[in-house]
């Protein structure tokens, strides 16, 4: 969802100066916020959890469109990139479906099923990579959006999901399947403002106010279960 879709049609690797430092600078601090999310994971802080995902995501996003507004590209920072989100956005949700497990009333062994979460997430990773036919939408869930939705459920129903393990470990299967599948997802990336070319986003994003309005904090798994629902829906309107 706030993974970047491939397009450096119009960026050229840097020359150097201080302004190429920027974009992996950035990137330094997504993966710095997501170690301290694993940090707070094991920990069983799900509300830390939450906020330090949320800034991993932010400085995602920033680093990106720091890298195209200085033309700061580099196969490094790609790399880094990659290696950053493996961490906030891929082990930081399996601890938190490790601890959630970890909780209940299932073996401790049964606790590391939590981390096929990170497992799943580095192959989409490695699969987005090298796979070209992501420039415009997604194919298979974006480990961010994941991720949000993991800490969400950390957030607001831990204690009903360490009670329902099996339910756990049943988004456990379902979402990483979703992280590797071929399920057309679309991207929030708008192109211009005019509704006939972005409607599904627009329909996203108020949908996205509304449930922030009405259930604060305890939105960000919503969010991210209708996002699946209207690329589910979207697909089929094809």
């Amino acid at each position: 969802m706030i993974e970047s879709v491939k397009d450096n049609s119009n960026i050229k690797p840097s020359r150097g100066g201080i302004g190429s430092y920027i974009p992996n600078f950035i990137t330094c601090l997504n993966l710095f916020s997501g170690s301290v999310a694993v940090y707070y994971g094991f920990q069983g802080n799900y509300r830390a959890v939450l906020f330090f995902v949320l800034l991993s995501a932010v400085f995602d996003f920033l680093d990106g469109f720091a890298a195209r507004l200085l033309k700061a590209y580099s196969p490094m920072g790609k790399e880094l990139d990659s290696l950053a989100d493996v961490i906030s956005f891929g082990l930081a949700p399996g601890v938190v479906a490790f601890s959630i497990l970890s909780a209940s009333a299932l073996p401790d062994w049964l606790a590391f099923a939590g981390f096929i979460i990170p497992v799943f997430s580095a192959l989409r990773l490695a699969k987005f990579n090298i796979d070209e036919r992501q420039t415009s939408s997604f194919i298979g869930m974006p480990v961010p959006a994941n991720a949000i939705f993991w800490v969400g459920m950390g957030y607001s129903y831990h204690q009903a999901l360490s009670e329902f393990y099996w339910i756990t470990l049943l988004l456990a299967a379902i979402t990483s399947w979703l992280l590797v599948s071929e399920l057309p997802m679309f991207s929030l990336k708008l192109k211009n403002i005019r509704w006939k070319d972005n409607s599904w986003q627009f329909v996203f994003l108020g949908v996205c106010c509304i449930l922030l309005i009405i259930f604060k904090l305890d939105a960000f798994a919503p969010i991210i279960t209708w996002y699946i629902l209207l690329s589910v829906i979207k697909s089929f309107r094809k």
